[in-house]
Formats: structure tokens, sequence, C-alpha cells
């Protein structure tokens, strides 16, 4: 489905008040746009400091992450899980700090996390080698887009205001590289990036691994079939999650490399989601910024993060409150 864009006319009103407040024209820089951007997807003039935000981990492995592409073996996967629940893992940190309500949800880690409650929206263990073979059948695709979409559903209905959708899985910078450069027509060389921080013969390993996954698959425009050929279950799940928000009108915070990789396919299955993305902050990865670009958006944060988990996205909500706040709370010129 097309998505109905953020209000117009809350956008114009927004940019009329801005220009009004007793700062000097353009003093805020992005901080207003930040204000402009939520008084349109809130439908208000000024917006309200966003209170009730919600951030979804979706974890997953990855049958790529055998291939010598990652720094980290994938038990790392589970193990982060656990520290997610804990409360011990960064984005965990990052959520208390700014009072964001923190979710995690097993969708394909390859292990059995039954005794932490997080599985409910299980698909498979693991995602098949995307290089080799489709990393997801038809049928585990749709499973994972409604999983995002159902969670998305729940986390709204739960009072969120604003949604993030955060990641862990290791080898996961490979499919969600390999996705942006499928949908966006670019060789691997462009796309690849250190993930974990492997070193140059790992980089160039990696590289070679992407382009054959994208020499495998060949020129694919339909977004369930390159996320079924590409992607995997976890980063189908986000998308789904992404898109729902989206037609639902709630606006979404996006993360690093995987959380663009999502969102530029969100924006493929139901065309506008994007307008109701902001860009939290700008990853060390070559994709994200490609992606980013593409769809239009400009990072709150640029402070050379590349952890995922969807602690950058978390780490800019404190600045998308202050930008509602100095809306609200700055005098305009005519009331000086």
């Amino acid at each position: 489905m097309t998505v109905a864009p953020p209000s117009p006319a809350a956008r114009a009103a927004a940019r009329e008040h801005v220009d009004a407040l007793a700062v000097p024209r353009g003093a805020l820089g992005q901080l207003a746009e930040l204000g402009v951007w939520l008084a349109s997807v809130q439908d208000r003039v000024p917006p309200a400091p966003p209170k009730h935000v919600h951030a979804v981990v979706f974890a997953g492995d990855h049958g790529v992450a055998e291939h010598a592409v990652s720094a980290y073996p994938r038990e790392i996967t589970p193990m982060m899980v656990r520290a997610f629940v804990a409360g011990t893992a960064g984005v965990a940190v990052l959520a208390r700090q700014h009072d964001v309500r923190l979710r995690v949800l097993d969708i394909a880690v390859d292990a059995d996390l039954s005794d932490l409650g997080v599985d409910s929206y299980k698909v498979r263990r693991s995602s098949r080698p995307l290089h080799l073979e489709d990393a997801l059948s038809a049928d585990e695709l749709e499973q994972s887009l409604a999983a995002g979409r159902t969670v998305a559903a729940e986390e709204i209905a739960a009072g969120a205001e604003l949604l993030i959708s955060g990641d862990m899985g290791i080898g996961n910078t490979t499919p969600a590289a390999a996705l942006i450069a499928a949908a966006l027509g670019l060789p691997a060389e462009e796309v690849a990036g250190r993930g974990t921080g492997v070193d140059d013969e790992g980089l160039a390993h990696k590289t070679e691994v992407i382009d054959t996954a994208l020499r495998r698959v060949g020129h694919v425009d339909d977004p369930h079939a390159l996320l079924a050929a590409l992607g995997s279950a976890d980063i189908a799940a986000s998308a789904g999650f992404m898109a729902a928000a989206a037609e639902s009108g709630v606006p979404v915070v996006v993360d690093g490399l995987i959380a663009v990789a999502a969102g530029l396919l969100a924006d493929r299955l139901s065309p506008g989601a994007s307008a109701w993305f902001v860009a939290g902050h700008r990853s060390t990865e070559p994709a994200q910024s490609l992606a980013l670009d593409k769809l239009g958006l400009v990072p709150v944060l640029d402070l050379g993060l590349r952890l995922g988990e969807g602690s950058g996205a978390v780490a800019a909500v404190p600045l998308l409150r202050s930008a509602a706040l100095l809306m609200n709370e700055v005098a305009r010129l005519d009331e000086l």
C-alpha cells in the first residue's frame, strides 16, 4: 500500500513558527528541521516532545556468518540477547538513560532462548547463506514480515508515539549491504564495510561474498523477492515493523546499517513510508550513507558509531525531545 505523507499543512505552519522564533534565522540548524518533522508527523504545531518511545531489537543469525565475514563467531548472538534482557548491552544502558522502553525478540537466533520468553515470533534458527542459496523461503519471508507488522501494532497499542528498530546478529552487515547494493544497483565494493572490525583481508573476502550473492540473484525489483534472496528473517521482520508503523502514522527513528537496509525495503514494500522516518545517526558503514542519501534522510548524530542494536537511534532521542521543547518554549519575536 502507498503510505499517506505526514501533514503538509503542519509542516508549513511549523516552518512559519520556527521562522518567527526570537532567534537568528537558521540559528537552530538541524534542531529546527527535527522540530518541523515532528510537527508534520504529529500534525501538531508546536509538536509535543515524544514521551513514549519504544525500541524493539530483532535478533537473528545468518548462514553467511559461517563463511568468515565477521570478526566474531555466531555464538555471540545468543549471548548478546541475554545481555539485552539483563539490561547490560549498550542499547539497554542508553534506553534506561533516555527513558526508552526496550524489547528484544528472537526472530532467527541459532539457539534455544525459550527460557527468556523472547521467542514467540521465532521464524527459524538462522537464515541460509545468501551467497549460496536464498536466505529464506517465500513462506518464511511472509512469516517474518507478518511478525514485524504484528509487533509494531502491539507497540502502538501499548502507547508508543515513536518507534525504533534495533538489531542483533553476527554477520548481519553482509545481508544488509547486499540488500542495499541490489536495491540501488551498486557493486559490492561500494557497499562492503568492516562490520565488527574485519582486517583488509577479511574485507576483501566479505566483498567477494557479497559480489557472489549479487551475481547469483541478478536484477530483482520486487522487495519480497529481494528480502527472501539476500535478507534474513530478522531484517525482514524489521522491514515489516517499519512499514506498519508508517502505515499507522507512527514515526520511526532509524538506526545504523541493518535498520537502514530494512527501512529502504520498507519504503519499497509501502511506498512513501520513508517520510515517517528520521535517521538517528550516521554509521561508519558505507552502505548506510548510500541508502540514507537515497531515502533523503540526514542523520541527527555523526559519532562514528557502529554498534548497531538501535543504539544510535536511542542516543538521538534527547535531541528530538529538545527540538520539540525549543519550539514550545522559545518566545516568538511578536511576543517580546
